[in-house]
């Protein structure tokens, strides 16, 4: 064979970085491990003994799919490349618990222009720290290398999750009254959503450094379009133990009234009150910066508020102890009204706490 013919590696994929990589993520995904979780990082496919479900009457499985959309590319820029996992699995496993499902295993897929086995070995370990914050195991991945698609330092991450719950224990719609109190949980910044808008105002409008300190941040722009997206699987399911729930809604895209209505029956109506809680800075920075009008903010944007539990009233109390027990700030923002007049199935009312 010509020493100059075509290779794999001289396409740009270098298969030993890959096996490096796979080894420096061992330690992490080891971390994930549950009792049902069947050998170990390398297989062809991840194995969960699914005996576990014979204690269920009849066991509903959840799955969901997501990524962390354009948030990778602070990350990318930046360099910093382990917290970007926490994002994923608050995005696939906070969308699995909203029916009630405990979270059960999670995949990830990551493509990179280039291996550089460090970075995607920090990025298996955000996966795996947020795995275990959720409670779930991470049971395999695969890591693909896209020369000619991909820049050297780009990349892009999805992943997919399981959960189970009991059919008679389903949470959602059918389960909502009138009178229902709205408790909402606070997020821990913009999450990982609407960072198209946020970049193009604070990045490419404004100009402003990721580097530079923000006084009203009290840190540099950068740390704070990284803050990890909270992951509330753990503390929805404190919630579903102490007391009763009827629904949940995990506040992503299209905001708060729009993720609230999902869940809310044709009849009834969710009235949230502005004035129960002040965004953080960030979100009026963005606002400000790029003279974005309240609605498109609130129609991006989570605006402080990244998970809803909806509640009897008698019930709103101890959700609220419980959360703060768990270190979640959590507050009532409002309740479940007739639909009336009304032609959507969730509105804000008020003006923002200052």
């Amino acid at each position: 064979m010509s020493e100059n013919g075509a290779s794999y590696a001289a396409a740009g994929v270098d298969i030993e970085a890959g096996d490096r990589a796979v080894e420096l993520m061992k330690e992490w995904v080891k971390k994930t491990r549950r009792p049902e979780v069947l050998g170990g990082l390398g297989g062809f496919a991840g194995l969960f003994d699914a005996s576990a479900l014979k204690n269920y009457e009849r066991p509903l499985l959840a799955s969901a799919t997501d990524g962390v959309g354009t948030k990778v590319d602070i990350a990318r820029q930046l360099g910093v490349y382990d917290t970007i996992g926490h994002d994923l699995v608050a995005m696939v496993m906070d969308d699995i618990v909203v029916c009630g499902a405990e979270p059960l295993f999670m995949t990830d897929y990551i493509c990179v222009g280039k291996v550089h086995p460090e970075r995607v070995a920090a990025i298996v370990k955000g996966i795996a720290e947020g795995c275990v914050l959720a409670g779930c195991a991470l049971v395999g991945g695969e890591t693909a290398e896209h020369p000619g698609l991909l820049g050297p330092d780009d990349f892009d991450v999805a992943g997919a999750g399981t959960g189970v719950v009991e059919a008679d224990r389903l949470l959602g719609a059918d389960l909502i009254r009138k009178g229902d109190a709205v408790v909402a949980m606070a997020s821990s910044g913009l999450h990982s959503n609407g960072y198209s808008l946020v970049r193009h105002v604070l990045l490419n409008q404004a100009g402003l450094s990721l580097d530079a300190t923000i006084d009203e941040l009290g840190r540099t722009l950068g740390e704070e379009l990284l803050e990890p997206t909270r992951i509330y699987s753990l503390d929805c399911l404190a919630l579903i133990r102490t007391t009763e729930v009827h629904a949940f809604s995990h506040v992503t895209g299209g905001g708060l009234a729009a993720n609230l209505a999902r869940v809310v029956p044709d009849d009834l109506h969710a009235v949230v009150d502005r004035s129960t809680w002040t965004p953080a800075p960030v979100f009026e920075l963005v606002g400000r910066t790029g003279d974005v009008e309240r609605l498109e903010l609130e129609k991006t944007l989570n605006m402080g508020a990244g998970m809803i539990a909806i509640v009897p009233q008698e019930s709103a109390d101890v959700a609220l102890a419980t959360l703060a027990d768990r270190g979640v700030d959590a507050w009532i923002a409002g309740e479940i009204t007739d639909r009336g007049e009304h032609t959507t199935g969730a509105a804000l009312t008020g003006t923002y706490s200052s």
